[in-house]
């Protein structure tokens, strides 16, 4: 399969002017490093699957991302603007968004904004 789900992902983020802007921490894959600034993004494909078939071949690929905002308490008042623009993103990638869950981890008092999104995307076959 030649479609790269999360090339595709980080050029969508990156190419969205506002969200940049709102984003001071940037975006990161999986994990980020701990002295990057708040507000961040980060990104994790949680399913990349084959999804239909022709001739035995992957014709389709059900494909999922989580999208965690990370704030402190000086940076909480973006988590709501950053949180529609990448919906928005997403929305305009194919993605519909299937989960969303306001968190607050006590032991780093950092606010996470976890979202789901998950699209079928048209992979070609062999």
């Amino acid at each position: 399969m030649s479609f790269d789900a999360k090339a595709e992902l980080l050029q969508a983020l990156e190419s969205n002017e506002p969200l940049v802007e709102l984003v001071t921490g940037g975006f990161h894959n999986i994990i980020a490093p701990s002295a990057v600034a708040f507000p961040r993004v980060v990104y994790t494909e949680i399913q990349n699957a084959d999804d239909e078939y022709s001739d035995n071949n992957t014709i389709s690929a059900e494909v999922a991302f989580q999208l965690s905002i990370y704030t402190k308490i000086d940076t909480q008042s973006k988590q709501t603007p950053i949180a529609k623009a990448l919906d928005q993103v997403m929305k305009e990638a194919g993605y519909t968004r299937y989960d969303s869950t306001d968190l607050y981890e006590k032991d780093t008092q950092v606010f996470h904004k976890p979202m789901r999104y998950r699209k079928n995307t048209f992979t070609g076959g062999a």
